[in-house]
């Protein structure tokens, strides 16, 4: 289920290519807070996404590498085609403020199994204030779930507000935690204006495919 399926495209960077003048790949970002499903809307975009482009993943942990270590686990992507940053301080950090080791770990991956369509990029648990730098991704995902309380959407903050895409997850488990689904889906409404709203359960329903059909139309219009 989703609100608001026609709307403008995001930005895209203005740095397209590789200094070797090839069209880099499209790099798109997944933030959210610790538990919503980053991770596993992650894979299951691999899923549905890898045998018709291109696609590696970055993930980012602070001390560990388990969202990798999970992917790795599930087999959605060959293991050369997944990266693990540990950030060693605040996800925003390496999102954010010093994306040095997030740019070095998607170039890697173009240098060495590229050429690539897609980069998904994923941060470390966070809250509502975590945004990517445009300098790293070209357009944004933040994943909130409905278990986190369904007064999230109404609370905002810049992860809700102003990614170019709002994922509310695992609505399969709202009757059993008392989450209202009309009430989230108008408060982000309220929130976001023309900007998409997708509720997804990853259980049940369409799964993954709202989200896999906006990042298709986002590779076509990188690659127009």
């Amino acid at each position: 289920m989703h609100l608001d399926h026609h709307h403008d495209l995001p930005a895209v960077s203005a740095d397209a290519h590789r200094p070797d003048g090839r069209r880099r790949a499209l790099r798109i970002g997944l933030g959210g807070p610790v538990g919503s499903g980053k991770t596993a809307t992650v894979a299951a975009l691999c899923r549905a996404l890898r045998e018709e482009l291109s696609l590696a993943v970055v993930t980012n942990d602070i001390y560990t590498r388990e969202d990798a270590e999970f992917l790795l686990r599930e087999a959605v992507l060959p293991p050369e085609r997944i990266s693990a940053v540990e950030t060693g301080a605040c996800p925003h950090t390496a999102i954010r403020d010093d994306i040095s080791a997030n740019l070095e770990a998607v170039e890697d991956l173009e240098d060495e199994v590229g050429p690539l369509d897609l980069v998904l990029v994923e941060s470390g648990g966070d809250n509502l204030t975590a945004t990517f730098s445009k300098g790293l991704v070209d357009a944004q995902i933040f994943v909130i779930d409905v278990a986190g309380g369904d007064d999230v959407p109404r609370k905002g903050g810049p992860g809700v507000t102003t990614a170019d895409l709002l994922i509310v997850n695992k609505v399969d488990l709202a009757p059993y935690v008392g989450s209202d689904l009309a009430r989230m889906a108008a408060d982000a409404k309220a929130q976001r204006g023309e900007l998409p709203v997708v509720l997804q359960s990853l259980r049940s329903g369409d799964g993954v495919r709202d989200v896999a059909d906006w990042v298709r139309a986002r590779i076509a219009e990188w690659t127009a």
